[in-house]
């Protein structure tokens, strides 16, 4: 019977031992991981993602980074899919998906070298237009000077000849990234036991090179466009304002498409372009925000830096979702052009 008595004891505090660990204030306040909350599914992404973090890209490049991020996911999710039912036995999918990933990190200053856009702001304020920035290209930089210098435009058609300027340098920046990739990746497969053989690997080395004369192609005719833009300014009867969207529009032009199409694909593009100004809106708030959170954070009171702190978060997952789905509104919209093209080139 003492026996017993010990043994229901030694089970009593046990019981309550748990019970009152549990229900403590210890157990239930949230401890400090010191790490990140998980925003991908697939490692790799979020260890770039947190990179970012510890990096402290400026707010509007890190809502950027955020979106690329998550279309890769999407698309590498998509292609396990594909490998698991040997719909990519050429591994083609899976090396564009490891080249686009190389620019990611290229992009954003995470692959080891130097990251020529540094930490500038994406917004162009009204000021920028004197500080006469540099494209990193002699022909573009001549370019800008003489249109700049030439009386033909007005403030706000200068600006928007800057954003055509600036667009073609990241153009330009993301085709040199890709040669970069696509030199290391050959260089990878030489040395490597590759299942890839014979006619096979010849198709896919192929591809890679065939996928850089496109770009090599969209950059010259790009370089055309401001040449002439800068030469004899902007008509009145433009059809689109937004550099991403007149460059698709061209596209579109050269395509294979019955005028139906074009007009259908038009609509479309304006709709599109909403899509760009108002994700472009957000951006330049959301750089307003961080500016305002860091000058309430210098302040010191508490209850305005949670306050102004949670709007600066919200605003900031708004503009990451609307990135995300303005960037995969513009990859359908390539993708569904480039069919036509390449079909009308054959």
């Amino acid at each position: 019977m003492r026996m017993c008595s010990v043994v229901v004891m030694l089970i009593s505090s046990l019981f309550i031992g748990v019970l009152g660990s549990r229900y403590s204030k210890e157990m239930n306040e949230p401890k400090p991981s010191g790490k990140s909350p998980v925003e991908f599914r697939i490692a790799k992404l979020n260890q770039v993602w947190e990179k970012a973090i510890r990096m402290q890209l400026p707010p509007v490049r890190q809502s950027e980074l955020h979106s690329d991020l998550k279309i890769q996911e999407k698309d590498e999710l998509q292609w396990k899919k594909l490998k698991a039912e040997g719909l990519d036995e050429e591994g083609e999918k899976e090396a564009a998906l490891r080249r686009r990933f190389n620019v990611i990190l290229a992009k954003y200053g995470m692959d080891g070298k130097k990251d020529t856009r540094g930490l500038e702001s994406n917004s162009l304020k009204d000021h920028d237009i004197n500080e006469g920035d540099m494209f990193e290209d002699p022909r573009l930089d001549k370019l800008w000077n003489k249109a700049k210098s030439s009386g033909k435009f007005s403030e706000e058609e200068l600006l928007s000849l800057k954003r055509e300027f600036q667009h073609h340098k990241e153009k330009i920046q993301e085709y040199n990234i890709m040669m970069d990739t696509v030199s290391r990746t050959e260089e990878i497969h030489k040395n490597e036991i590759s299942p890839l053989e014979g006619d096979t690997k010849e198709h896919v080395l192929h591809r890679k090179h065939t996928e850089l004369k496109d770009k090599m192609r969209n950059l010259n005719q790009g370089f055309e466009r401001l040449r002439k833009l800068s030469h004899e300014g902007f008509s009145a009867d433009s059809e689109f304002r937004e550099p991403r969207v007149t460059e698709l529009w061209e596209m579109a032009r050269r395509a294979n498409l019955s005028d139906g199409e074009l007009d259908s694909l038009k609509e479309e593009l304006k709709h599109f372009e909403t899509k760009v100004e108002k994700h472009q809106h957000y951006q330049e708030q959301l750089d307003l925000s961080h500016q305002k959170l860091k000058h309430v954070e210098s302040l010191g009171d508490k209850d305005h830096i949670y306050r102004t702190k949670e709007k600066y978060n919200s605003l900031a997952e708004k503009t990451r979702e609307m990135g995300y789905k303005m960037k995969k509104h513009m990859q359908d919209l390539t993708s569904k052009i480039s069919r036509n093209t390449h079909h009308n080139e054959l």
